[in-house]
């Protein structure tokens, strides 16, 4: 029978939950158990697919084509384990089921309430599926007092009295500020923190503090003394130089043995860390260095591209280099030059984003790599930006642009109105709702023999997760492909277009889809490998 492990948060949002809850399921996993990490978000949209990146920062998808909380991308890179659209729930969601079984008369006739009623489908969404697991980790997200999210606290309060005595337990997640005109650290935010969550009827079994220096003795007792908890269970998150250290930080400090003797568990085997060893040892980049341009239209907040910069960073420990990631705003290049911002980067990438601001410098970005022969990796729209770029400079095609961005006259890009999934056919227009309605999830493609990418993946059949509504025109293959670019993926059909990549160029490939999404620091994804390679030529390291 599954455990169960609730982190909510306290003091202030982004202190890390997210990477605490998946470095604990590295601790358990390292020590032999199964584990499975979900998602409670309080917010009231329905999943964060139409919330715009530089307020949410990234959706991650999943092969199941939900589209969820960024924290789902932690949970698989540190885990290995796949996500699913049963990992992560919203309010919205959470309350768009309920009104629906309203109208169909489900409840019969009864009140529909906060009390049972949502809490019952948040119990229901917590403990269904877990029999194949040893441990279940949820987060909450937000942080307690939000009033939006006292459902979700209820709930997990009615489920740790649900299930059998010491099968669920309570870790917090708070911050203790340096006062620096005081000199000392500070334990009554945290205080206050589990005052809040106790009067909801959740007392904490373990305290994890985030702090940016160590946490005197002192302190820790009187953490313990005035937030009821053990002293051992008062555990210090001090910062670290990558994320990839935190599952061995956190086991130094004693996490990962503190929640077994909160179950009670005491045969436990001791955990092997040592491919984490590994990791921090290959993350510092002992055979050199490369810098990589990121040219986005959301580089105002880092975490819109949080699996890209991940996934960069994988491809840099696959060849034990570091990897260097200048941002560059797209939308500068608008009227600038961009040159002097490129001059000394060894690999350019262009990410995916909607709407037509900064596509213009994404465009010249794409030129730059191609005449400059600096390796290229065009994602999502950086594809299609790539395309129509080709089909400007090198086709003849003046007027190429984007449907996407209003009425034009050659559509090299164009809004997808059917395509096939498993064995039905979706069919979308411009007036269908912006949610949840793209093409998401993981789709196969196939590889032309001898191309680039078949060579860099080892196979000619594979499967990427998607996310995007618009597509690169077909009718304009054989145009494109005289100018240089090679449709090297296409659909099992042969009706979409997924790689395109130059015959004429060091490197310089772009995908319709998201590898990002399925690279992980133990498996980097074979693209950003080969990308981190290219620029180590770029460079001369190699």
């Amino acid at each position: 029978m599954a455990r169960y492990i609730f982190i909510t948060g306290g003091v202030v949002s982004s202190l890390g939950k997210g990477l605490a809850s998946a470095a604990l399921g590295a601790l358990l996993q390292a020590r032999g158990y199964s584990v499975r990490l979900r998602k409670l978000d309080p917010y009231l949209n329905v999943d964060p697919g139409t919330m715009s990146p530089t307020q949410h920062g990234e959706v991650f998808v999943t092969d199941d084509g939900a589209e969820t909380d960024l924290d789902l991308g932690h949970y698989e890179r540190f885990t290995g384990r796949s996500a699913n659209k049963r990992d992560n729930i919203t309010t919205g969601r959470i309350y768009s089921d309920i009104i629906a079984k309203e109208r169909k008369g489900d409840f019969l006739g009864a009140t529909v309430q906060v009390i049972p009623h949502v809490t019952d489908e948040i119990k229901n969404f917590v403990l269904e599926g877990n029999e194949d697991f040893d441990f279940v980790l949820i987060e909450i997200g937000g942080t307690v007092g939000d009033i939006e999210a006292l459902p979700f606290f209820e709930a997990i309060r009615q489920v740790g009295n649900i299930l059998p005595r010491g099968d669920a337990i309570y870790i917090h997640l708070t911050l203790m500020p340096y006062i620096a005109a005081a000199g000392e650290l500070k334990t009554k935010p945290t205080q206050h923190s589990v005052k809040e969550l106790r009067s909801i009827g959740i007392a904490p079994d373990i305290l994890l503090v985030r702090c940016d220096r160590e946490i005197p003795v002192s302190d820790r007792k009187k953490l313990s003394l005035f937030c009821n908890v053990r002293e051992t269970a008062v555990i210090q998150a001090l910062d670290v130089k990558s994320i990839y250290d935190v599952p061995v930080a956190y086991h130094n400090e004693g996490l990962d043995e503190e929640v077994l003797a909160a179950f009670d568990i005491k045969d436990a085997k001791q955990p092997d860390l040592k491919k984490w060893f590994d990791i921090s040892s290959r993350i510092e980049g002992k055979d050199g260095e490369v810098n990589i341009a990121i040219v986005g239209k959301y580089t105002g907040l880092k975490d819109a591209y949080k699996s890209l910069s991940e996934a960069l960073v994988h491809g840099g420990i696959s060849h034990n280099v570091k990897v260097n990631i200048k941002w560059v705003d797209s939308e500068i290049f608008e009227s600038d030059n961009l040159a002097p911002e490129l001059e000394n980067v060894h690999g350019i990438l262009v990410p995916g984003g909607f709407g037509e601001r900064g596509t213009t410098g994404k465009i010249k970005a794409a030129q730059f790599a191609r005449t400059r022969n600096v390796p290229y990796f065009g994602i999502c729209l950086g594809m299609q930006m790539a395309c129509i770029e080709a089909a400007r400079n090198c086709a003849g095609i003046k007027n190429a642009g984007s449907s996407e961005f209003g009425q034009i006259d050659e559509p090299i890009v164009g809004l997808m109105t059917e395509w096939v999934k498993g064995n039905s056919k979706q069919e979308r227009n411009k007036k269908t709702d912006l949610g949840g309605t793209m093409r998401l999830g993981a789709y196969p493609a196939q590889l032309a023999r001898g191309s680039r990418v078949a060579d860099i993946y080892g196979i000619t059949d594979i499967s990427e997760r998607h996310r995007h509504r618009y597509e690169v025109n077909m009718a304009y293959r054989k145009v494109l492909e005289a100018g240089g670019l090679l449709f090297s993926g296409i659909s099992p059909d042969g009706k979409l277009p997924e790689i395109v990549e130059r015959t004429d160029h060091p490197w310089f490939i772009g995908v319709q889809f998201h590898p990002e999404l399925k690279s992980r620091p133990f498996e980097p994804h074979p693209l950003f490998s080969s990308f981190i390679g290219a620029a180590m030529k770029q460079s001369r390291l190699v």
